[in-house]
């Protein structure tokens, strides 16, 4: 496949865009009705605390925890949708899933909130995603994801910060990596335009190869076959 298929669309702005906005409305119903959404995170190991899997990501201490996770979201929904059209709603829902149930069995008895562990899923699917395909503008994507969140890689280890989830981003990247494995993307191949460019192509066997010696000079015209002349006969 080549790259007719990254294709602009309305849904490479409107998807982030959604998701974000869902964020926010969700916070603003917590401040605006006086809700406490913390009780409805991951609590791991515990039944009631099975109901955050699904509802952790869209839940979120404060505004700054908020805006730090929306600008992330923005930009690596966008390049998911934009490279990776086809897989874009299996990474989001199933990302949420496991990650969500991988926090729920290794995370500490705490609740566990935050849109933090879907953008672990997202950074780590693009990069490995792009290396497995080893195509040029996946692998440049890769390479961008790792330089521009690389980083946060730190912040999936314990003791580096205790006020943040390592365990819901140790989820994320698990799980992004994952499913880069499970689900598989077109392979991505430049198409032979010229005979030299074949897989099976043979330069001992081309006439305009044979024009030249060993060491580059060249040679005279090779004598055509019998059936060679032939052909060019009724050519003309």
């Amino acid at each position: 496949m080549s790259d007719n298929q990254f294709k602009y669309s309305n849904s490479v702005i409107v998807i982030p865009l959604v998701f974000v906005l869902s964020l926010w409305f969700v916070f603003w119903l917590e401040i605006r009705f006086d809700f406490d959404f913390d009780e409805n995170g991951i609590l791991p190991r515990t039944f009631s605390g099975l109901q955050g899997i699904l509802f952790s990501p869209f839940i979120h201490s404060d505004v700054s925890h908020l805006y730090h996770n929306s600008i992330p979201l923005l930009v690596l929904l966008a390049a998911l949708r934009y490279f990776y059209r086809q897989q874009t709603v299996v990474v989001i829902g199933y990302g949420i899933l496991f990650s969500g149930f991988i926090t729920w069995v290794i995370g500490r008895e705490n609740y566990h909130i935050g849109a933090s562990g879907l953008i672990y899923v997202l950074v780590s699917f693009i990069f490995f995603k792009g290396i497995q395909t080893q195509y040029y503008r996946l692998v440049a994507l890769s390479l961008t994801i790792i330089l521009v969140y690389g980083g946060m890689i730190w912040y999936a280890f314990p003791k580096v910060d205790d006020t943040i989830s390592w365990e819901g981003h140790l989820a994320g990247l698990i799980t992004g990596f994952v499913l880069s494995l499970l689900y598989k993307t077109a392979e991505y191949k430049k198409v032979a335009k010229y005979d030299w460019e074949q897989p099976d192509y043979n330069p001992l066997e081309d006439k305009f190869m044979q024009r030249f010696d060993e060491n580059g000079n060249f040679v005279n015209i090779p004598v055509l076959e019998e059936n060679e002349i032939c052909d060019f006969e009724e050519m003309n």
